[in-house]
């Protein structure tokens, strides 16, 4: 079952190629998001050769801090910003759940997804500037990328409905016992703890971690609420929100 669910999550999340799990079924999807983020690590590699190289040859913060975001992008294929887009379009488009259902399945992005991606995406490339200019920068934005995917187990957290049977989210929301989400957001917690320490304090990070289980949780009554349930275009959503909260509060270091 480990490494179904190993071999789900690196496939889900990742653009690494893997093979497909042999069987997928609620434990395994359960387990496949409690596994989230060390199944992203080599998303979080990748993002930290790109602050190693940036380093080296001497680029500004700024736009070392759009290479993380872009490396963080081309790895998982764009995947959580389309869900981030695609939410921001269904929760505007209509009061009708399944007219906003429609429109985050087979829509083009409208100008609220435009407005939520850009505003998401300045929000990370703010946080990732200041967290940066840091000797450490590297490994504490690797940290970060692996954090910010524990959002993924509480958001799978049983008792969350699913907005429709189908779909790529559908096998692995509900899925989560409450014992592996709280398992996920430790692991999260000694990572951004070690992060902080290095930046100076891990207070700001610790102090992130329950803001953005605050925002995973307000987001999540929002879609349950409007939509009747949570969709794959939502866990995308919360990922790329999640990472957000937490480079802006590793900022503040």
């Amino acid at each position: 079952m480990l490494r179904d669910a190993w071999l789900l999550a690196a496939g889900t999340l990742t653009a690494v190629r893997v093979p497909p799990p042999a069987r997928v079924d609620q434990h395994v999807a359960g387990l496949a998001m409690v596994l989230a983020p060390l199944a992203v690590l080599p998303l979080a590699a990748a993002a930290a050769l790109v602050v190693l190289v940036s380093d080296l040859i001497g680029l500004p913060p700024l736009a070392t801090a759009y290479g993380v975001v872009l490396a963080l992008a081309l790895g998982t294929r764009a995947l959580h910003w389309d869900g981030l887009a695609d939410t921001a379009d269904g929760l505007t488009a209509s009061y009708s759940p399944a007219r906003s259902l429609e429109v985050m399945r087979t829509g083009p992005v409208g100008p609220a997804g435009v407005v939520a991606v850009v505003l998401v995406t300045g929000l990370q490339a703010a946080g990732l500037t200041a967290v940066v200019r840091h000797d450490d920068a590297w490994w504490v934005v690797a940290l970060l990328v692996c954090a910010s995917r524990a959002c993924l187990a509480l958001a799978c957290l049983r008792g969350v409905p699913a907005a429709r049977a189908d779909g790529l989210g559908a096998s692995v929301i509900g899925a989560v016992p409450v014992i592996g989400a709280a398992a996920s957001l430790v692991v999260a917690a000694l990572a951004l703890a070690l992060a902080g320490r290095a930046l100076g304090s891990a207070w700001p990070t610790t102090i992130g971690l329950v803001v953005m289980v605050a925002v995973v949780l307000a987001l999540l009554l929002r879609c349950v609420r409007r939509l009747g349930g949570i969709t794959g275009d939502v866990l995308g959503a919360a990922v790329e929100i999640s990472f957000a909260v937490l480079v802006l509060a590793a900022a503040t270091v």
